[in-house]
């Protein structure tokens, strides 16, 4: 069973745009803190963004006021909306069902299969 499936990674130019989607499986969706994780060659999987099941967010230092962490109750959907994105930003990109809202790997139940994201400067 795939409890999460991710889409909309992609290359894009230092400056613009890219949304990350997350389908959640329904179970695991009402059961679990959703967060956005990265991966860059070389170094290790570090949490970006968090969102509990009333909406209440954290986020890491380096992405804090570019990106946005969201989730659509309607759909079992985390979204990951970022802007401003820089070079530093590239990596592999995972979203994650979280039994406690921590923005660290010892707290993921599930994890995405992960979306490659790469930004030119």
């Amino acid at each position: 069973q795939e409890h999460l499936v991710e889409s909309g990674g992609g290359s894009v130019q230092a400056g613009e745009s890219l949304r990350l989607s997350c389908v959640v499986s329904a179970s695991t969706y009402r059961t679990h803190s959703l967060g956005w994780f990265r991966q860059a060659p070389g170094k290790q999987r570090e949490g970006i963004a968090i969102i509990d099941h009333v909406g209440r967010t954290t986020y890491a230092d380096s992405v804090q006021g570019r990106f946005t962490i969201s989730r659509d109750n309607a759909k079992n959907t985390l979204y990951l909306q970022m802007d401003s994105l820089k070079s530093e930003d590239t990596a592999m990109y995972y979203c994650a069902a979280l039994f406690h809202k921590r923005l660290s790997v010892d707290y993921v139940n599930y994890w995405g299969q992960g979306t490659q994201v790469t930004v030119s400067s």
